[in-house]
């Protein structure tokens, strides 16, 4: 039996989350050889209630809750979520200890493969795009105004299964480039879609990695994982989902990139965009900000990522988006 101490990971039972989980576990076996980091996996509400469009759930931690309660309970000391399904604000106790490295953030097209077509412009008018998104419905609403786009649930492998079936209606699916590289099927994305036509969920592609506030040990040994340009960008576009109050089933996008100022600093560009969800209306804003600190203050650029997405959120106000998450949050009470 051994006695070398031991870290256990939290993680959803889908294939996906244990790739995820398991790069984790990797990297920190690596840093910390004389440690066991052993996986316990679980489902969620999110993973069984699978006949529902998310947003009609009401539920802003389908795929994070029990996880979170594994942790509370200490029969977990740490969890692998992906960001994009992790609510703004966590439960008392919990924080997240590092972000990693980000995957492609951007949404691609997977096209039925009997189909010799590479783009969702080249389909023909009526055709079926499976997407379980509300975000992604309502932007490519608005761009590809003759496609159809109908739910479809389950995970990325059952999505795919659901594609290449002859008896199901599909031409296509929207699904994060992410997932698709990280489960080796990265072959099957036919485009990916330029942030001119649909802004990414946010923190989609980054994964996160949560373990309780006092846990000081933990902490330490999760910095080994941080990636400084993706907590950043992924901290701005969290506030920018704080303030506005979405889950990650709401058609709220985000997108951000670094850029180099006329004075040599760099400068944190952040879009975000909320839409209706017949894609009638998409209302877009964007800010800059300074996040080379002096003195390389870690806080302090944190602390400049989240008031560039506390700006850009009032911009949105502004321009009307609470209107339009009204409309849908009454929709959601009512169906």
């Amino acid at each position: 039996m051994s006695t070398r101490k031991t870290f256990t990971i939290g993680s959803r039972e889908s294939e996906l989350a244990l790739i995820q989980t398991t790069h984790v576990q990797n990297v920190l076996q690596l840093a910390y050889p004389d440690f066991e980091f052993p996986i316990k996996s679980m489902t969620t509400k999110g993973d069984q209630i699978l006949n529902v469009p998310l947003y009609q759930i009401g539920e802003k931690s389908l795929f994070t809750k029990e996880l979170e309660t594994a942790l509370q309970n200490n029969q977990v000391d740490l969890v692998v979520h992906s960001l994009k399904d992790l609510p703004t604000t966590l439960p008392d106790g919990m924080t997240i200890g590092a972000i990693l490295k980000r995957e492609n953030p951007y949404d691609a097209v997977v096209i039925k493969q009997d189909l010799n077509i590479k783009s969702l412009k080249e389909l023909p008018k009526g055709s079926i795009i499976g997407t379980s998104s509300v975000r992604r419905t309502a932007q490519l609403k608005r761009a590809f105004p003759d496609l159809i786009f109908q739910n479809v649930r389950g995970n990325l492998n059952t999505r795919l299964r659901k594609l290449d079936d002859p008896n199901e209606p599909y031409s296509a699916l929207i699904l994060a480039v992410a997932g698709l590289i990280r489960l080796n099927k990265d072959d099957r994305i036919s485009e990916i879609l330029p942030s001119s036509i649909i802004l990414h969920a946010v923190g989609q592609g980054a994964l996160a990695v949560e373990c309780r506030t006092n846990d000081e040990e933990v902490i330490k040994l999760l910095s080994v994982l941080e990636d400084e340009d993706t907590k950043l960008c992924c901290t701005a576009e969290r506030s920018l989902l704080r303030i506005l109050e979405g889950g990650c089933s709401v058609p709220i996008g985000a997108n951000t990139e670094f850029i180099k100022s006329k004075n040599g600093k760099r400068e944190l560009k952040l879009i975000g965009v909320v839409a209706k969800l017949d894609g009638s209306e998409i209302i877009k804003a964007e800010a800059l900000k300074n996040v080379d600190i002096v003195d390389d203050n870690d806080s302090d650029k944190v602390d400049a990522a989240n008031e560039l997405g506390k700006e850009v959120a009032r911009i949105l106000m502004k321009k009307g988006a609470g209107n339009i998450l009204q409309e849908l949050k009454n929709k959601s009470t009512n169906s």
